[in-house]
């Protein structure tokens, strides 16, 4: 499932590290910052699920959810800690990357609600749907993002520092 959303992330564009930035960056290093925050996020969160095959229980429910939101919270504070990346619409692109971290958020507090309303087997069950549903709704979040993103780079500046980053790259090949 996560590497289907990060190679879905990457065909609309990629990218996130900072947590300090606030000025303006160059559009090289806000795409390969971002792009590295998503890899970052994809490959916690993959790890975190992984454990959960076969392995379905109340305490390795709650292990994950807790890897997850760790990972999830880091990537919102990635997010937010980005600069402005130098370009016509980096503002209008920085806005757009400001409004996903919210939306994690809210994305988060479903998850560890779910997973504290866990009682028995069909419990732990409904909540790994509602973990999976929450990573598909981040996964389409990040998706509509950059498709705005890309609606705003009339220049193309930023398409084309997507398209040269490593960690883009890296995030085309599902984070690794």
């Amino acid at each position: 499932m996560i590497p289907a959303v990060a190679i879905a992330v990457f065909a609309a564009g990629c990218g996130g590290k900072s947590a300090e930035k606030s000025g303006s960056e160059s559009s090289a290093d806000w795409a390969n910052n971002l792009c590295s925050s998503l890899v970052t996020w994809s490959t916690s969160v993959r790890t975190a699920t992984s454990s959960l095959k076969g392995n379905v229980n109340q305490s390795s429910l709650e292990s994950t959810a807790d890897d997850v939101t760790k990972a999830t919270d880091k990537l919102e504070r990635d997010l937010k800690g980005l600069g402005t990346p130098d370009t016509e619409s980096g503002k209008k692109a920085k806005d757009t990357v400001d409004k996903l971290a919210g939306q994690l958020k809210t994305d988060v507090a479903t998850i560890e609600k779910a997973v504290k309303e866990v009682s028995g087997a069909s419990g732990a069950l409904k909540a790994v749907s509602t973990v999976s549903t929450s990573l598909v709704s981040v996964g389409d979040q990040v998706t509509t993002a950059f498709a705005s993103i890309q609606q705003l780079d009339t220049k193309g500046e930023l398409e084309k520092a997507f398209r040269d980053s490593e960690e883009c790259k890296k995030l085309a090949k599902g984070g690794s």
